[in-house]
């Protein structure tokens, strides 16, 4: 018997903000939020970044969608999933329009999806796709056709996917941008399409009304989505202000509404005294990686010693000092494994137990000195001179700063510091142009598998280029290979065919090589750190996985 609404994995995502007492009477004035930077890309097939999925989450929308109940249909009506869990049909609302009036298909998925997963797009979020839907892999490695991929259109409103595999939490993956539809005739006017209000078709609650380059965009609430009649914002204005100081005092001011770039200095006043302030865990980790085919740190003891000299507790509580929690591991604390244990090495108080030769509390000096003098440096002589890089931002740079004094102090080595603005700090890092760089991973559904995907050979976000094999679709420059990748991979895929235990299980062992190899250096898990004004604004909603939902927000007079 066929399952019909059957969610395989339910998710409390959505967390309402109050809002407020009594009768108020709504504006019609734009909700003004500060975006924190300008996005590199908002097209859904091709964005990679936590800003740009803001921007995607409004206005486009995708078969499911998050609420605080759990997931439930959006651009679809009703969907049923095969008794062996390998094919979901789902079937679209008949009220469902694109921003120019014209309906939303099931074809409109058929070639979103498929476009994802072909090789001239390299989309960095191919693997979100691609291993999961019959013949998406060979399309992508240039082995199959689009044809062939088990997304098909069986009329305008049913839609039917084919996996290679049962996936308990593919659900929550449709209500991900990646498969969130687009229009071929938008994407065929080229590069930049969404940026362009006479060619960014959305299906969202709002439609982009303006962009002004390095300054702001403007989404307005759209006239042809279903639920138009409950969406109580005129419009939306996202402003892209990286100064942590300046964005704040705008906030003070009363000219933004939503901010999240906060001074840190700032941050413990405003946590005891300000009710509009909040800091709370984040599905997310902080890190710095490594380019693992850069011979200046091709020998891992010296990517340990590096990890081992930094003093993670001294970062957060004197540094970030934002609620963030000092990282023992790749996978945050506040995902679990299938028997509901987190991921994480807990004591009986709940804190996080040392893992990985990491202790959270303290630095160990004497380790890590040893490793680098076995290979070769000792106290860090005849080491050679390295840079790290991050991205414009006042608090990656009182990171990096931390990071470049611990490793003089404690290893007696000189890193150089360098930012680069977003855009070209991306294309840095995915084209492997680095030594260090900053990185950062926030999840994008409730399952440990979000954190660890993004290091197989296969992923466009595989920016330390730690890959065992060529993969020209998606990463062509990189031709220097790492064969420990290779298990990692394996591993990764035993836990997407298996479930339970067996997935845990898995699930550990890649974690494990991930962290032997030190790939990268997990510094802490992330917080929601943010301010709304709720004298103007109510109904603001924000994901656990960290995405502003402004469908059901409204201005107050």
């Amino acid at each position: 018997m066929k399952k019909f609404f059957a969610i395989a994995m339910i998710l409390a995502m959505l967390i309402a903000l109050p809002t407020g007492c009594g009768e108020k009477k709504m504006s019609s004035a734009y909700l003004i939020w500060n975006i924190g930077v300008e996005s590199k890309t908002f097209d859904p097939g091709l964005n990679n970044a936590n800003d740009g999925g803001h921007i995607i989450q409004n206005l486009f929308e995708g078969l499911m969608q998050e609420t605080e109940k759990g997931l439930k249909p959006a651009q679809a009506k009703s969907y049923e999933v095969s008794e062996d869990g390998l094919v979901y049909t789902f079937t679209l609302r008949d009220d469902i329009k694109w921003s120019d009036g014209k309906p939303v298909t099931a074809q409109d998925f058929v070639y979103s999806w498929q476009r994802v997963c072909d090789p001239a797009t390299a989309s960095e979020y191919s693997f979100l796709m691609a291993p999961y839907i019959v013949g998406g892999e060979d399309f992508l490695n240039g082995k199959g056709k689009a044809e062939d991929m088990g997304v098909k259109a069986k009329d305008e409103k049913t839609l039917e996917v084919t996996l290679n595999f049962p996936c308990s939490y593919f659900l929550s993956l449709t209500t991900f941008y990646t498969y969130m539809p687009v229009r071929k005739d938008a994407v065929e006017k080229g590069e930049g399409w969404e940026k362009d209000p006479d060619t960014c078709f959305s299906n969202g609650p709002f439609t982009l009304e303006e962009y002004v380059i390095g300054s702001h965009l403007k989404m307005k609430k759209s006239d042809t989505y279903y639920d138009a009649k409950n969406v109580r914002l005129a419009g939306i204005k996202g402003l892209m202000i990286v100064e942590e100081t300046t964005a704040h005092n705008a906030y003070l001011s009363g000219e933004i509404n939503i901010n999240e770039k906060i001074p840190q200095d700032e941050i413990p006043k405003l946590k005891a005294e300000d009710p509009n302030f909040t800091a709370k865990a984040q599905v997310g980790t902080y890190y710095a990686m490594f380019n693992m085919d850069n011979p200046a740190v091709s020998d891992v003891r010296v990517r340990k010693a590096l990890s081992l000299a930094i003093d993670r507790k001294q970062i957060v509580e004197n540094v970030t000092k934002g609620g963030q929690i000092a990282a023992t591991g790749f996978i945050p604390p506040n995902l679990t494994y299938s028997d509901g244990k987190s991921c994480r090495e807990l004591d009986e108080k709940g804190n996080l137990k040392p893992e990985f030769g990491i202790d959270p509390n303290k630095v160990n000096v004497e380790e890590a000195k040893k490793l680098l003098a076995e290979a070769g440096f000792p106290d860090g002589k005849g080491f050679p001179k390295l840079t790290y890089i991050y991205n414009t931002n006042e608090g990656h740079q009182r990171v990096a700063e931390a990071l470049q004094e611990m490793w003089k102090n404690n290893l007696g080595i000189e890193i150089e510091l360098k930012n680069e603005e977003w855009a070209i700090f991306q294309d840095t890092r995915r084209d492997g142009r680095y030594s260090i760089a900053r990185g950062g991973w926030l999840g994008d559904y409730a399952a440990p598998m979000t954190m660890l995907d993004l290091y197989t050979s296969y992923s466009g976000n595989n920016d330390p280029q730690w890959r065992w094999n060529e993969q020209p679709a998606i990463a062509p420059h990189d031709k220097t290979l790492n064969p420990a990748n290779k298990g990692f991979d394996d591993a990764i895929k035993e836990a997407m065919m298996s479930s339970g235990k067996k997935q845990d299980d898995a699930y550990k062992k890649a974690e494990q090589i991930l962290m032997d190899e030190q790939i990268l250096i997990p510094i802490y898990y992330y917080s929601f750190i943010y301010m709304i004004d709720s004298s103007k604004v109510i109904g603001v909603e924000k994901t656990q996985m960290g995405q502003w939902i402004f469908k059901n927000a409204e201005m107050i007079n």
